[in-house]
């Protein structure tokens, strides 16, 4: 599932009217329409103001049809930032194992990064945002996406640089956290250098750093 804006506020992923009754739709397929309806819900009008009534109206359902697939606004949440974090891990999970040059791997995984934080903001400014880190869920999701990918790069890093897989999980959380704020910064000033030069500089950064543990890690 995309979780993208719809490019028409007044439209539901199907076409109908927010304001209308959605048709009936399969369990799965209504559960992402719910989900992308409470993104843009949340995006526009912030976590601690949209109500569930709001998203009922939204999406052009009854509330008892939205109660039954979340019980709530938190749990409701909790699935975006879930969902999110899942495709996100998936992406970078597949750029770093897209190539057998690390060279190659370090920048698709800048790439990647670059591209979640430009191509789906409201996803990636509601799943980060600073107020909403205050849940203890939302903190114990992101500290496991952060370990996560900390662990493959780790499984890439250590047996080339001789490090013990704790250290390297260590040096992969700092590069991915690194390549989050440099993301975040340049989204949040964009007249300062275009993606491009972003990107490159990032990964000037970093590839220094990784080349300085072993000069013949090509």
């Amino acid at each position: 599932m995309n979780l993208q804006p719809n490019s028409r506020p007044e439209q539901t992923l199907t076409g109908t009217s927010t304001y209308g009754r959605a048709p009936r739709m399969a369990k799965e397929d209504r559960r992402d329409q719910l989900l992308t309806t409470a993104l843009n819900a949340f995006a526009d009008g912030g976590y601690h103001t949209t109500s569930m009534d709001d998203i009922a109206a939204a999406a052009g359902v009854s509330k008892p049809v939205l109660y039954q697939h979340f019980p709530g606004k938190r749990e409701l949440y909790l699935a975006l930032v879930e969902h999110t974090l899942v495709d996100l891990s998936a992406k970078l999970d597949h750029s770093l194992a897209s190539s057998d040059v690390n060279r190659t791997r370090v920048e698709s995984m800048i790439n990647t990064h670059f591209e979640f934080v430009e191509h789906q903001p409201q996803a990636h400014r509601l799943v980060f945002s600073a107020d909403l880190l205050a849940f203890p869920e939302v903190a114990d999701k992101l500290n496991d996406f952060y370990d996560g990918i900390a662990g493959i790069i780790a499984s890439v890093l250590g047996p080339n640089v001789g490090l013990p897989h704790n250290q390297a999980a260590m040096l992969g959380r700092s590069l991915v956290q690194m390549v989050q704020t440099a993301a975040v910064y340049w989204a949040q000033h964009p007249g300062s250098v275009n993606r491009q030069q972003a990107q490159q500089q990032v990964f000037r950064l970093a590839w220094g750093g990784i080349s300085i543990l072993d000069e013949d890690w090509q």
